[in-house]
């Protein structure tokens, strides 16, 4: 972590994000998902949009390179999502290879294997290496944002806080002085905090690539 910190300037920008079609779309479906022997958490859903984010913004899955020719930025081809999973003395992260490659269900089954297999000792070394970005899903403890730091040699994290319930202004007049049109509704709202290299995004990428992340989840489609 140290040396993570001393290598990156890190930069942390968080989101808040409704997962009001997330939520309906887990409930709806987890059954079905647990009759095929599959959990359906909402990890799951957040690798998903993690991926689309990094297909629409390339240089997120990028690491930094002081190569031969002088320093510079390797885009990765692969997306290797590696997942944070908490064990009783520290962290560990497996990775999802291709994580691209697969549907909703893929990737539940891959959460899944990968968190149990890790909680009890039996991941192989190559299924902890390789990875090209990581998703810390912190707020199954509780937490609400947090600012992760940066797995090396990757250019960024992103960070899940707590799906909590949430008064939340719903517009459909002026985008910010207060309208006849103006409702409250209580939604399922979750931070995204992203920390990033800042010599390989800068702050308007960055947002870009949380922009897309936060749109795929909140117009979740099956």
């Amino acid at each position: 972590m140290v040396q993570s910190v001393a290598a990156s300037p890190h930069v942390t920008t968080v989101f808040d994000c409704d997962l009001a079609a997330v939520v309906r779309h887990r409930y709806a479906n987890r059954d079905k998902f647990a009759g095929a022997g599959v959990d359906l958490t909402f990890t799951p859903y957040f690798v998903a949009a993690a991926v689309i984010g990094l297909r629409q913004h390339p240089v997120a899955n990028a690491s930094w390179s002081d190569g031969s020719s002088g320093p510079g930025i390797l885009l990765h081809r692969g997306i290797h999502v590696g997942i944070a999973v908490a064990l009783p003395d520290g962290l560990v992260v497996p990775v999802i290879r291709d994580a691209d490659s697969y549907n909703l269900f893929g990737l539940a089954r891959s959460v899944g294997d990968l968190a149990r297999r890790a909680r009890a000792g039996q991941l192989q070394p190559d299924e902890i290496q390789g990875g090209t970005f990581t998703l810390t899903n912190h707020g199954t403890s509780g937490s609400l944002f947090a600012t992760p730091i940066i797995n090396q040699p990757q250019t960024g994290i992103l960070g899940v806080g707590r799906i909590h319930k949430q008064a939340v202004v719903i517009s459909r007049g002026h985008p910010l002085l207060p309208d006849a049109e103006d409702t409250i509704a209580i939604r399922p709202v979750a931070y995204l905090s992203f920390t990033f290299d800042h010599r390989i995004l800068d702050g308007a990428t960055a947002d870009a690539f949380v922009t897309t992340v936060k749109a795929a989840l909140e117009h979740w489609q099956s």
